[in-house]
C-alpha cells in the first residue's frame, strides 16, 4: 500500500512537530487526480518567532562539535533516506506528481548523496598555516556563518531540502527551511530523518508559507544566509531584500538554455539526450534545454525520430512504475504552458508535436515540439517550465555560439557531437554554469551546480559550497617585537 501522504503537523520546529491553525490553511492537491490529499498551515508570526530561536539556540552547540561528529549525524541521515527510500519517494510523487519510475531513482537518492557527500565532508573543513618573515605566521580558520535560511521550489522538494541543508549543517549552521507552499510535504520527513539521526533539536527546522513567510525569513536580523530555489523574479525580489542587510545569499534560478546538436552527433544520442533536456519530470526543471539548435544537415532526421520516440512515452498515473510522463505540478501551471503554446503557434512556429491538454483528471498535457523557431519568439525567449520543446536551425559554430548566449539566462547549455575537439571549444564559449557533452541534466552531488547572468548567484553542491555556507577569519601572529613609528 502507498503511504499516507498526511504530514503529522504542518511544521518541523525544535526537533518535534508542531501546529498551529490560525495558519492561512494551504490545501494540497493531487496532481494526478485534482482531488486534496492534506493540508498544512502557513506559518504565524508566532512560528516564524519560534523556529527562528530555535535555530539561533542550537547553533553554537551544533558548531563547537567536530566536523567528524557533525559528518556522522548527516551520514547516518543518508542510510536512514536509503532504507526509506520507497517512501519517500512516493511521499515525493505525491507532492509533485512526478512519476514513481522517476522518483525512486532521482530525488531521495540525490538527497542522500548530499547528506553523505557533505558528512564526508566534515570533517576535513580546517585552515591554513601561512608562514611569514622573521617567524610570524598566520593561520586561518573556517567558520559558520550562523542561522540560514532555505526557500524550496516546488519541482524537487526533498532534493532541495537536502541541497540546501546538508552543507549548511555540515559548515556548523543551523537552518530554517521554507518549502513550496505547492509542495509541502517532503521537507517535513527530512527534519524527522535528522532527529532520528541524532541531530540535536532546532539544528534543522521545517515551516509551512507563501511568500509573506519567506520574506519575513530573509529580513529577520537573526538570519546570517538565505539560499533560494525560484524563479528570477522572485530571486530579485529576495537577493535585493537579503543584500539590504548584508546576508549571504546563493540564488539558484532559472534558465533557457541551448542544446546544441551538430550533424556529425549520434542521431539516438541527441535525441535521448533532446528528451532529458525537456521532457523530465514534465518539463519542470530549471536547467532544462528548451531550445534546441539542431544543424541543418540532420534536423529532418532529428524532428522524425524525436516524433517517434514520443510516440511510446507512457502517459498516466504517476503511481504506475510504467508510467513515464506524468501530469504538471498544478493546473495553473499548465495553463501557463498552454498559454506559451498558443504564443507560439500564434507567432508562426510549426507544432510538430501535442501541445493539447489529454483530457482526464489531474494536470496533463502532451509533450510538445515546435519547430520553424526563430530568436525572436516568445517562447525562445521566455522560461516556460513545462513539455515545450523548440527546435532551432542552424548553419555554422559561431552562428550557433552567438544566438546560444543571446539570452539573459546562464544555467545550462549542452552540445552534441562526435568531434570532442568541437565538443570542448563550443562549450568553453557557451557562457552558462552547468554545461554538458554528449548528455544532458545530470547533477552529481560532486559537482557545483549553479548559473551565471540572470540564473543565479553561488553555487550548490561539491567543494565550493562550503564556501558559500562558511566565512574564513584570518588571525596574524607575530613572534617578534613590535615596531611603532612613535
Amino acid at each position: 500500500m502507498p503511504i499516507d501522504p498526511k504530514p503529522t503537523a504542518s511544521h518541523y520546529i525544535g526537533g518535534e512537530y508542531v501546529e498551529d491553525t490560525a495558519g492561512t490553511p494551504i490545501d494540497v492537491i493531487s496532481a494526478h487526480s485534482g482531488e486534496k490529499i492534506a493540508q498544512v498551515h502557513s506559518a504565524t508570526p508566532a512560528i516564524i518567532e519560534r523556529a527562528l530561536t530555535a535555530a539561533g539556540e542550537a547553533q553554537a552547540a551544533w558548531a563547537a562539535l567536530t566536523g567528524t561528529e557533525r559528518g556522522r549525524i548527516l551520514r547516518r541521515a543518508a542510510d536512514i533516506m536509503r532504507a526509506r527510500n520507497r517512501e519517500l519517494s512516493e511521499l515525493e510523487t505525491y507532492d509533485t506528481g512526478k512519476p514513481l519510475q522517476e522518483t525512486l531513482v532521482a530525488d531521495a537518492t540525490s538527497g542522500a548523496d548530499a547528506l553523505e557527500y557533505f558528512g564526508g565532508l566534515a570533517g576535513s573543513l580546517t585552515g591554513e598555516y601561512i608562514p611569514q618573515p622573521g617567524g610570524d605566521f598566520v593561520y586561518t580558520s573556517r567558520e559558520a556563518l550562523g542561522v540560514c535560511v532555505g526557500l524550496g521550489a516546488w519541482n524537487y522538494p526533498t532534493q532541495i531540502a537536502c541541497w540546501k541543508g546538508a552543507p549548511a549543517l555540515a559548515c556548523g549552521n543551523t537552518m530554517v527551511f521554507k518549502p513550496s507552499e505547492t509542495t509541502p510535504l517532503c521537507a517535513l520527513k527530512i527534519a524527522e530523518i535528522l532527529t532520528e539521526a541524532g541531530a540535536p533539536a532546532g539544528v534543522y527546522n521545517v515551516i509551512q508559507g507563501l511568500g509573506d513567510v519567506g520574506a519575513a525569513l530573509t529580513t529577520d536580523p537573526r538570519v546570517a544566509k538565505v539560499s533560494l530555489t525560484g524563479s528570477v523574479p522572485t530571486g530579485r525580489k529576495v537577493y535585493a531584500a537579503a543584500a539590504a542587510e548584508m546576508k549571504h545569499v546563493t540564488m539558484e534560478l532559472g534558465g533557457k538554455s541551448p542544446l546544441v546538436i551538430f550533424d556529425d552527433a549520434d542521431l539516438e544520442n541527441a535525441v535521448s539526450g533532446a528528451i532529458l533536456a525537456n521532457f523530465y519530470s514534465t518539463g519542470q526543471v530549471c536547467s532544462n534545454g528548451t531550445r534546441v539548435f539542431v544543424q541543418k544537415g540532420i534536423r529532418e532526421a532529428f524532428v522524425k525520430r524525436l516524433c517517434e520516440r514520443l510516440d511510446a512515452a507512457v502517459i498516466g498515473d504517476p503511481m504506475d512504475e510504467a508510467t513515464s510522463f506524468g501530469p504538471m505540478v498544478t493546473s495553473a501551471q499548465r495553463d501557463i504552458v498552454l498559454g506559451y503554446i498558443e504564443k507560439g503557434k500564434a507567432e508562426g512556429a510549426t507544432l510538430a508535436y501535442g501541445g493539447k491538454i489529454i483530457i482526464r483528471p489531474g494536470n496533463y498535457i502532451q509533450p510538445t515540439v515546435f519547430t520553424d523557431v526563430t530568436d525572436d519568439m516568445i517562447i525562445a525567449r521566455e522560461e516556460i517550465f513545462g513539455p515545450v520543446l523548440a527546435v532551432l536551425d542552424f548553419e555554422e559554430e559561431a552562428e550557433v555560439i552567438a544566438r546560444a548566449n543571446d539570452t539573459e539566462f546562464g544555467l545550462a547549455g549542452g552540445v552534441f557531437t562526435q568531434d570532442l575537439t568541437r565538443a570542448h571549444r563550443v562549450i568553453a564559449a557557451i557562457k552558462a554554469g552547468s554545461c554538458y557533452i554528449n548528455t544532458y541534466n545530470l547533477a552529481p552531488v560532486e559537482a557545483p551546480f549553479g548559473g551565471m547572468k540572470a540564473s543565479g548567484v553561488g553555487r550548490e553542491n561539491s567543494k565550493t559550497a562550503i564556501e558559500h555556507y562558511s566565512q574564513v577569519k584570518s588571525v596574524y601572529v607575530s613572534m617578534n617585537d613590535v615596531e611603532a613609528p612613535f
